[in-house]
């Protein structure tokens, strides 16, 4: 072993050093862009969530209200007619995309959200045209229809209130708990 031997193993070494300490250099980078887009998610779902929650909000408590007091009766019953496949439009989009924006960060957040989804599009779709049908049915004099109206309309605001819960509860989940 010459005298080059260990200034060459210490050169090595040295390398080696340099290679590990930038390897773990990588990896902390990695680690902090993997917490950036947690928290970019995270802040991105609470969003989306708090838009959700305020628009249900709103509209169950202020419009809705507002809608049949200030507006004669028939006048209201068509106007909450036009708006409210708008008002389900909302809560399908924004809690389908809050669904998707979860699901790699919040799966249960993200699964409650899909729910929320899928029940407004029952309501929507299916729920909806069913009462407008037997309201129709019960303002031309139809016997029995005014009980089925009731019951149909009653199913809707317990999915409502439901929904509005499961929102409640992924937008404080969201607000207080950090995923990253």
């Amino acid at each position: 072993m010459g005298s080059g031997f260990l200034p060459r193993i210490a050169l090595y070494a040295g390398y080696l050093n340099f290679f590990r300490i930038e390897c773990n250099l990588g990896q902390n980078r990695k680690r902090r862009l993997s917490m950036e887009l947690h928290n970019m998610l995270q802040g991105t779902a609470t969003m989306l969530v708090a838009m959700l929650a305020g628009s249900m909000l709103f509209f169950s408590f202020v419009m809705a209200p507002l809608i049949f007091i200030k507006l004669d009766i028939e006048v209201a019953g068509k106007f909450v007619r036009v708006v409210f496949p708008w008002y389900y439009l909302l809560i399908i989009i924004l809690a389908t995309i809050g669904s998707l924006v979860l699901i790699a960060i919040a799966p249960l957040n993200a699964c409650l959200l899909a729910l929320v989804a899928a029940s407004t599009l029952y309501c929507r779709q299916s729920l909806m045209p069913r009462i407008n049908e037997y309201r129709d049915r019960s303002k031309a004099g139809e016997t029995g229809t005014n009980k089925t109206f009731d019951k149909l309309h009653r199913r809707s605001e317990i999915i409502n209130g439901l929904q509005l819960l499961a929102v409640v509860a992924v937008l404080l989940h969201l607000a207080f708990v950090n995923f990253s």
